[in-house]
């Protein structure tokens, strides 16, 4: 399942020290929580949604409620808290394990349908809201490629892109 995390930072002043946090300590902490599968962060190059945008693979809604998670994954947010604004939370349908986005690559997201993404000459993969927020009920998600992404300073209408802040974390198959 793909849970993803949204949400724009509203104080410039501490806004490196929290993505730096997040980047760092947080990333980390979740995927070594037992159900995360992968992890990667992204930034919005278009507006018209929230900055940030977290994608995991998860292996389901009960990885969010347990207690590992709240320990360990859950991540002490008070800190950051007051500056953190339009945070959505979404669980989607499975898809496997979500595209790691390179450096040099894009991620196209979409809720208005699978059409101007195919248009773009992309083959999106269809999620649909199971748990959490369920809004937007619909979204598909591509990954543009680099020659692409430079070409595509403005996307259609309703897809909305984003840059990786850095490489997928995934969970090592060696037990921990």
């Amino acid at each position: 399942m793909i849970y993803t995390v949204e949400c724009t930072f509203a104080d410039p002043a501490s806004e490196a020290e929290w993505n730096d946090f997040y980047s760092r300590e947080k990333l980390p902490a979740l995927i070594s929580v037992t159900g995360f599968q992968s992890s990667q962060r992204f930034k919005a190059v278009t507006g018209g949604c929230p900055v940030y945008l977290a994608i995991h693979t998860v292996d389901g809604l009960d990885v969010l409620t347990s207690d590992e998670y709240r320990q360990r994954g859950g991540g002490n947010f008070a800190r950051w808290q007051q500056h953190i604004t339009d945070w959505h939370r979404n669980l989607y349908s499975d898809i496997g394990l979500a595209p790691a986005v390179r450096i040099n690559e894009r991620l196209a997201l979409c809720a208005s349908g699978p059409e101007p993404l195919t248009d773009m000459g992309l083959k999106p993969l269809a999620m649909q809201a199971v748990a959490l927020e369920k809004a937007p009920a619909y979204r598909w998600l591509a990954v543009v490629s680099a020659d692409d992404a430079v070409r595509l300073a403005e996307p259609p209408q309703g897809v909305h892109l984003y840059s990786p802040m850095g490489e997928q974390l995934a969970r090592s198959e060696t037990p921990r």
